[in-house]
């Protein structure tokens, strides 16, 4: 059996410039201002383009602290980066692409998830994607926010 992966996407227009969209969305040692659910980003090793991190998040309602190590390759040029969950936790395979175009009213920042569930993880691929419907928009809107907070009103995208 060949397991199709489930494929979710996301995206937001954030009115700043592009290169302060990027600088602060590749920034990953600083994530913890980013994402408010992230307790920790522990960088731990670079290389290149790649950097291999650790995230730990806050706990959730139930007591639980997830947490997971990937790879993140940044693409300046293409306008991407691109990320694979290293320790998979409960994904058979977790890849995240962020992408950065710009457009007339700012930087359209998009993400795009494969993935798909291991067949023993408590979770299944619906309930995974239901999560991630909910979850990736509201925070595409909080770093949004965040980085529109850092324009100054001369410093606006259009």
């Amino acid at each position: 059996m060949i397991d199709v992966p489930v494929v979710a996407e996301y995206s937001v227009v954030i009115d700043a410039p592009y290169e302060l969209v990027w600088k602060i969305t590749n920034d990953v040692a600083s994530w913890t201002d980013l994402f408010p659910a992230h307790e920790s980003v522990e960088i731990l090793h670079r290389e290149g383009d790649t950097t291999r991190f650790r995230i730990t998040k806050r706990p959730d309602e139930q007591g639980r602290v997830l947490t997971w190590v990937s790879d993140r390759t940044v693409d300046r040029e293409a306008g991407e980066a691109r990320a694979v969950r290293v320790e998979t936790g409960p994904f058979a395979y977790m890849r995240l692409r962020w992408g950065y175009l710009q457009v007339p009213e700012g930087v359209r920042l998009s993400w795009r998830y494969e993935f798909t569930m291991k067949p023993d993880s408590p979770y299944s691929d619906a309930q995974m994607k239901a999560h991630f419907d909910e979850s990736a928009p509201a925070e595409l809107e909080q770093i949004k926010g965040r980085i529109e907070a850092r324009v100054p009103a001369e410093g606006s995208a259009v």
